[in-house]
């Protein structure tokens, strides 16, 4: 019988599901069988205690801190008070945690004052209340749930009842309504329900209603807000010179009390003379205060007063957001080079197409050519005067340089001063001719001999005055040369292929300074002293004139883009011009603090420098987007130093590699400096 019962046992718990006994269960377990002990039977009055007869605290709801002060803490049912019982002093606490091992759950009963043991079940359900849980042990808060209806689509649903017909029909009952309810609406027999007011609306109405006899209804808001009142300022407080005893160095001696009085009233510093008391009581009454009440009283009442609106704007808000000089990479920062061989201040440089060499030219009187690679010099060509500028071909199928020495331009053939791969410089053998044009006084000269033959010099052009600036056209045929010094004539225009000159200005009103090719569009840029000039050369007309508000331009640089320039000053200025926008610089920059010797953009990266005289050379990121919508961007990221200033002369000159984000600068310290 008792395997039976074990049996059902187990099937229960297996399928958990509750199964009536049956009578044979029943019988089990009310008659055990012989060989089995029944289990014992717990004791009814085991958990029985003397509760009833505990002394109890009669005192109700009351706060026990109100018993602080007397030597009972309540009355029991007789109305006898209840002593409170003695407390021991920390040892006694001490041997306690040590000696009693249920200290650690007796807790003290703020009724009756004394200790308490609390059982395993009080401490479980302090545990699961103080964790959150629930307080009787055994509860499960996630029952399993029981799904009556699934998710899933099944054949035969539980209700397939079809739509009722009023479902989707207007109902005549509601239609009925609703019109006795606006026939009711519009003849008055029912009307809306107010809103309830606030208690705030029903004092108001309470209230008296006043009225401004003098007010304006037809005020505008704008009148009204300049009719409010302003408060008068406050009067300055005294400082030290108005003390009774001020400090020695607010005393006057008699020399600056002659000076003091000999001033007229609005220019002294202070309009009374300090003076030095031993004690308060000491000092005499103020002899012009009743003066200086009565003109506080008139500036109060004469002075007009506004309000001052400070606009809510912080500082940062005013400064635009640009983007760190580190996620703009790449840019030169570093000097990795020095050319050293002049003796004197190198005046112009210039960097071969390919990148691999570079021509510089001083006021010593000498051309050179270096390896850039490396920094050995390549090669030398000596001149009777000064190489004022130098540029390198940018025809990369011919390799020749034009130089500017003293009132002729030279043409050297490179391949003849060290080796190099690149094509050789043809020109027609002609008898020695004046340029077309017996008006133009420029002089072609073919060098066919010589020692000048053997340097590589292979043409001469004398012109009337002395060449400042030397720029090739894109294509490499024709270059242009200024003479800042000639009143008539200053620019010409050169072909190297037919040997013959132009003249695009005969007589300009200002003295031009340099000129500049546009790199794509026939368009010629001529800078003067203060405005930047655009000729079109088809058209033989001027196109634009560009504002520079400087007071001496300096130097000019076109963007490969064609659409922006820069220009440098000698008055430290630096603008961005934007062609397309308008004739005025798009952005103004005054970085430097010296005079802008010379500016430049690089052919590929977006990156342009200005070099000064006070040393250094600032790169700037300057971003040209295809997008005409979005603003050029531009950062300065790097200030480049490494030239010495001599005699108030820094960088002379500077340009960009080609190819790499380099670029090379000479100064006045007989130098040419490399920085990547």
């Amino acid at each position: 019988m008792a395997s039976i019962a074990r049996k059902r046992q187990r099937e229960i718990l297996e399928n958990k599901t509750e199964i009536p006994p049956t009578t044979e269960d029943v019988a089990n377990v009310a008659e055990p069988s012989k060989g089995e002990l029944s289990a014992p039977k717990k004791d009814e009055y085991e958990h029985d205690s003397s509760d009833e007869e505990d002394v109890k605290n009669t005192i109700g709801n009351v706060p026990l801190k109100w018993y602080d002060e007397y030597d009972h803490i309540g009355y029991d049912v007789q109305g006898e008070k209840i002593t409170k019982p003695q407390k021991g002093d920390e040892i006694d606490e001490f041997l306690q945690k040590n000696d009693n091992p249920n200290y650690w759950r007796t807790v003290i009963d703020p009724h009756t004052g004394k200790p308490v043991v609390l059982t395993d079940e009080d401490i479980t359900l302090v545990k699961n209340f103080v964790e959150g849980r629930f307080t009787e042990p055994g509860v499960d808060p996630f029952p399993p749930s029981i799904d009556f209806f699934t998710y899933e689509k099944m054949i035969h649903p539980v209700t397939n009842h079809p739509d009722q017909k009023r479902s989707f029909i207007p109902s005549r009952l509601e239609m009925k309504k609703v019109g006795q309810f606006v026939d009711a609406l519009k003849s008055g027999r029912m009307k809306m329900s107010e809103p309830e007011k606030d208690s705030d609306e029903e004092l108001d109405e309470k209230l008296p209603t006043f009225y401004q006899l003098w007010s304006n209804e037809g005020e505008s808001s704008a009148t009204r807000r300049y009719r409010q009142f302003i408060p008068a300022p406050k009067n300055h407080l005294p400082g030290h010179a108005e003390s009774y005893n001020p400090p020695p160095e607010y005393l006057f001696d008699e020399q600056e009390k002659q000076e003091w009085k000999a001033k007229e009233p609005s220019e002294r510093r202070l309009p009374f003379i300090p003076k030095s008391h031993s004690s308060l009581r000491e000092v005499c009454g103020y002899p012009r205060f009743v003066n200086d009440v009565f003109r506080r009283c008139l500036d109060l009442y004469l002075l007009p007063r506004q309000v001052k609106m400070r606009p809510n704007i912080r500082a940062e808000d005013l400064l635009p957001k640009l983007p760190q000089p580190r996620d703009l990479q790449p840019f030169p920062t570093t000097q990795a080079m020095v050319y050293e061989g002049h003796t004197g201040p190198v005046l112009c440089i210039s960097v071969e197409p390919s990148g691999h060499r570079l021509v510089s030219g001083s006021a010593d009187n000498s051309l050179r050519f270096w390896d850039v690679a490396s920094g050995r010099c390549l090669g030398i060509v000596k001149f009777s005067h000064a190489v004022k500028d130098v540029a390198w071909n940018p025809n990369a199928a011919v390799s020749c340089i034009a130089a500017a020495v003293n009132n002729e331009v030279v043409v050297v053939e490179t391949n003849l001063v060290y080796e190099t791969e690149n094509g050789m410089l043809h020109l027609e053998a002609e008898e020695d001719s004046e340029s077309s044009g017996n008006s133009l006084p420029v002089t072609w000269t073919l060098v066919k001999s010589g020692s000048e033959y053997e340097n590589g010099i292979r043409l001469k052009i004398t012109h009337p005055k002395v060449v400042h600036t030397v720029v090739w056209h894109k294509k490499g045929d024709y270059f242009a040369v200024v003479m800042k010094e000639a009143e008539s004539m200053p620019v010409f225009i050169h072909q190297l292929s037919k040997r013959k000159s132009q003249n695009p200005l005969k007589k300009p009103k200002d003295p031009v300074q340099t000129v500049m090719f546009h790199p794509t569009k026939p368009y010629f840029f001529v800078a003067t002293q203060r405005y930047v000039k655009q000729y079109d050369l088809m058209k033989q007309e001027l196109m634009k004139k560009l504002l520079t508000n400087c007071q001496w331009v300096s130097s000019v640089d076109i963007h490969p883009g064609g659409e922006n320039l820069i220009l440098g000053s000698y008055d430290k200025r630096f603008c961005w011009f934007d062609l397309a926008l308008s004739a005025k610089p798009y952005k103004m920059l005054k970085h430097h603090q010296k005079a802008i010797r010379q500016v430049c953009y690089h052919k590929t990266y977006p990156l342009f420098a200005s070099a000064s005289d006070d040393g250094t050379v600032i790169i700037c990121h300057g971003m040209v987007y295809n997008d005409f919508a979005l603003n050029p961007l531009i950062v300065p990221v790097k200030i480049l130093r490494g030239h010495k200033v001599c005699d108030g002369i820094g960088v002379l000159d500077c340009e960009f590699h080609p190819k790499q984000p380099w670029i090379f600068s000479s100064g006045a310290d007989c130098t040419v400096r490399l920085f990547y």
